[in-house]
């Protein structure tokens, strides 16, 4: 009978410190935010932090080293040129940041503006959830970080993100969403997180965390604090929001928007989508809202800027790669042929240095950037006997209307490539 005893006292001895063990193993204290953006981003953590000691294993150490090597060439090739051009051109920088159909390209933001205190982002990759990072084994975070250099790869190599294969980069693997993506960019462009929180957009404009699950969410996003070089807090928004007319309407992110006043704005890679009319609504409220747009072709067409602008392109106008070769515009062209400042940088879809553009339209409601040419007479007597034939006619309508739409899916096909449909 002592015996029995003896061996059950000791079995739940045992049992009771493997269970201490576990819990305690479970209860792991996660990384900071900023320990797992400089992880994610091939930099040391803090010494104390639970990632320290994955940083010591090879597969790290090879992805901090392919890391380097990326961020080292982008630094020559592109960045540390494009700092030189901003400290040059831009005088006037505003505090607040608006860069729609962004992604989660803050290194471009904050290389173009980098003192600006408030970022807004917007695109349709949802944020994920913060990434913990002590919650993967080994192999698996080895695989994570294989994903995410993958996912870099372009913006890295081209200076934009194909958004078709971000909707597949984001949306599998150990590293979901756009979070690891931004988090490592602000690390490796100097800045120290304090604080990521997810966070829900409601209708009247209003956000509140996620974590309090309040009714009627229309919009995803999160908002991180960091602090820059010097110590200076800022703070970047990220939604993931349809910006169509459709999807603008009823989403309360132009109501957020509204209490951060006269923005800069910023645009590039943007699949032309205000070039149509469907993004009618988000190109009127940049050109009112900001006191300045930088832009690629890819952005609001010239036609805009024709009155209350002051215009000053930069680099040289080819036109658009031929994925999206219908949005030639020769107004632009004709901007760019009476005097541009050469770039010795690339960025854009045409990413090459000599074949770069940006055009800088600065809020001025007294000037005339151009003359704009009268609808033509004829053009409007052929659109009213359009309109009066579809009107006495339904059948027929309805064959101008599918020929109509099959010819805009042939033109207009890279609207789906990257993310919206016509």
């Amino acid at each position: 009978m002592l015996k029995t005893r003896l061996i059950a006292t000791l079995v739940s001895v045992v049992v009771t410190a493997l269970s201490w063990t576990s819990s305690a193993a479970f209860a792991a204290p996660s990384a900071s935010a900023d320990d797992t953006a400089r992880f994610l981003a091939g930099m040391p953590p803090s010494a104390g932090s639970p990632l320290a000691n994955y940083a010591k294993d090879a597969f790290w150490k090879q992805h901090a080293a392919s890391f380097n090597g990326s961020w080292n060439g982008l630094e020559k090739r592109q960045l540390s040129k494009i700092r030189a051009f901003v400290s040059k051109n831009f005088t006037n920088p505003q505090p607040v940041l608006f860069y729609f159909f962004s992604g989660p390209d803050f290194l471009y933001a904050d290389t173009f503006f980098p003192s600006a205190d408030t970022y807004i982002m917007a695109g349709l990759e949802p944020p994920g959830p913060v990434p913990d990072l002590t919650r993967l084994s080994r192999p698996q975070l080895a695989g994570a970080l294989r994903e995410l250099r993958s996912s870099l790869n372009s913006v890295l190599s081209y200076s934009f993100f194909q958004t078709k294969f971000m909707r597949l980069d984001f949306g599998r693997g150990q590293l979901q969403g756009t979070l690891p993506v931004l988090m490592a960019f602000l690390a490796r462009s100097g800045k120290t997180i304090d604080d990521v929180t997810l966070i829900d957009l409601q209708k009247d404009g209003t956000i509140h965390p996620a974590e309090n699950k309040v009714p009627d969410v229309t919009a995803k996003g999160a908002k991180i604090v960091f602090s820059d070089n010097i110590g200076k807090k800022k703070t970047l928004y990220y939604f993931s929001t349809d910006l169509s007319d459709g999807g603008i309407k009823t989403s309360g992110f132009t109501q957020f928007c509204d209490t951060f006043q006269h923005p800069d704005s910023f645009i590039k890679s943007a699949s032309y989508l205000m070039h149509q009319d469907k993004f009618s609504m988000v190109r009127d409220y940049l050109l009112k809202h900001s006191a300045s747009i930088l832009e690629d072709d890819s952005g609001i067409p010239i036609r805009y800027f024709a009155h209350g602008w002051r215009l000053q392109p930069y680099g040289r106008y080819v036109g658009p790669i031929a994925l999206f070769g219908g949005q030639y515009q020769s107004q632009l062209s004709q901007v760019f042929r009476k005097g541009t400042t050469p770039i010795d940088f690339g960025i854009g879809y045409r990413w090459r240095p000599n074949e770069s553009n940006m055009l800088l339209a600065v809020k001025d409601e007294t000037a005339t950037a151009m003359e704009l040419p009268p609808p033509s007479p004829e053009g409007n007597a052929n659109r009213s006997r359009r309109e009066e034939a579809k009107s006495e006619a339904p059948r027929r309508r309805g064959r101008i209307y599918r020929r109509r739409q099959h010819k805009e899916e042939t033109v207009f096909y890279p609207y789906k490539l990257f993310g919206y449909s016509p």
